[in-house]
């Protein structure tokens, strides 16, 4: 990036190292699936840290147990509406379902009974299952967001239960190596940052412990590095690679549910946390656990994401950071549009472009990147949604009021398109065409003064 913008990230990170009294704190910015700029301050074992440096992940780990659930569902191995009894049977919380695991409206308990597990080695899935057997559900599953790390542990097991291997194994396998994030591990390997409690009223520290979680790892175990970090942003950015379709990141992305719902600013998708901020909308993940705080986030609209990681227990509004790093960047280096240019088509998709009405109300049709349709009033106020092909003549909707929907072509004798039946709303060429199957049929007398 330009000096100036570099200076000017390198500035607001010190300024946070600084004024929380962070022992050390490491941070990039992500721009078109690769780094940006690093920057970092503060010392770990006497020297600065770099972008191979581990610090630990938290509760980051949870989007990447996320994506591997969904890798089971695109698998066709489970449904996200399949009540967990179906996959993991003899729990007292059956009744809640892989998304609202997924999204934290389970109900389930918020952390795993007995020590605080963050601060206590971890017992195997027998063990938190005894644990959970009774007073586990919290709240009626579907009825509100209550963050669990339980739920994750419970999500961990099932991929465990599928791949024949543990969490862990299967997300290296799956995830990580495909993604070239050779230096992310379940314990620190290599050079690491210790992690650190910084007495609230004088500047001295606290070495914290470090457990491996057992059962409740999926919820908070992993160790990064900036490098392989930044290519986890990229991956919620939409550069997913062969992990998972950038069409499932998008869907993981959504908004399941919300945390403050008068005027929500912050929720939560099947996997992502999901920040609303100054028009922004954003996604990724925070994590914290004793010594650690972690935090990576993709502005969904500019693309450019941001992570920033630190060997503390409190202190830094890491999250904050890590929003006003992808703030300058894009105030000091807006992200120029991507170059228009033409592409091959095919001729039988054309002829389905243009316009079309739902009963007297105009919509226009059009080709969009990716061999997907996308429909939208011609007014610019109503129901619009973009389409991709899963069949001949068959299409699904990605996003909008048609989301999860089937776009199905009609044809004449001819083979020439007459009609789209959309959720069985019928679209025609001309307003009310006679031809077509319009439910309650069209009045013979036709249009009158």
């Amino acid at each position: 990036m330009l000096p100036s913008t570099e200076f000017a990230l390198l500035r607001r990170l010190a300024t946070e190292q600084a004024a929380a009294r962070v022992p050390s704190i490491v941070a990039a910015v992500v721009r078109n699936g690769e780094p940006a700029w690093s920057g970092t301050r503060g010392l770990v074992d006497g020297e600065t840290p770099g972008n191979d440096t581990q610090y630990r992940l938290g509760s980051i780990t949870k989007s990447m147990v996320a994506a591997l659930v969904m890798r089971l569902r695109d698998e066709g191995r489970l449904d996200l509406n399949d009540p967990l009894d179906k996959h993991l049977p003899g729990t007292g919380f059956g009744s809640s379902t892989i998304a609202q695991l997924l999204s934290h409206t389970g109900g389930l308990t918020s952390e795993s009974p007995g020590s605080w597990w963050e601060r206590s080695p971890g017992g195997d899935w027998k063990a938190l299952q005894a644990s959970l057997a009774t007073n586990a559900v919290k709240n009626r599953p579907g009825s509100r967001f209550h963050y669990s790390n339980v739920g994750y542990g419970v999500l961990g097991e099932v991929v465990a239960r599928y791949r024949g291997t543990d969490w862990l194994s299967a997300l290296r396998a799956e995830v990580l190596e495909p993604l070239g994030m050779t230096r992310t591990t379940g314990h620190p390997q290599g050079r690491h940052a210790r992690g650190w409690a910084v007495h609230p009223f004088a500047d001295v520290l606290l070495p914290e412990p470090s457990h491996d979680a057992g059962a409740m790892a999926p919820a908070g175990q992993l160790w990064s590095t900036v490098d392989d970090l930044a290519r986890w942003t990229a991956f919620v950015g939409g550069h997913t690679g062969d992990v998972l379709h950038p069409d499932t990141v998008a869907e993981m992305r959504a908004v399941a549910t919300v945390d403050d719902a008068n005027t929500w600013t912050a929720g939560y998708g099947l996997g992502f946390q999901l920040v609303r901020h100054q028009g922004r909308r954003l996604a990724g993940h925070t994590g914290s656990m004793p010594g650690f705080l972690a935090c990576t986030i993709v502005d969904t609209g500019s693309g450019t994401g941001a992570l920033a990681m630190a060997n503390t227990t409190s202190g830094p509004a890491i999250l904050t950071l890590a929003i006003d790093l992808i703030t300058i960047a894009d105030e000091h280096e807006p992200n120029l549009p991507a170059e228009w240019k033409p592409v091959e088509t095919d001729p039988g998709l054309l002829a389905l472009t243009g316009l079309w009405h739902w009963g007297p109300t105009p919509f226009l049709l059009r080709l969009i990147p990716g061999g997907m349709f996308e429909l939208t009033p011609v007014s610019g106020a109503g129901r619009a949604s973009r389409f991709r092909p899963v069949d001949r003549d068959e299409w699904l909707g990605l996003d909008g009021y048609y989301a999860g929907e089937t776009l199905r072509v009609g044809r004449d004798a001819e083979g020439v398109p007459s009609h789209l039946d959309l959720a069985t709303f019928i679209f025609t060429r001309i307003p009310y065409d006679p031809a077509a199957p319009i439910p309650g049929g069209v009045d013979k007398a036709g249009w009158r003064a």
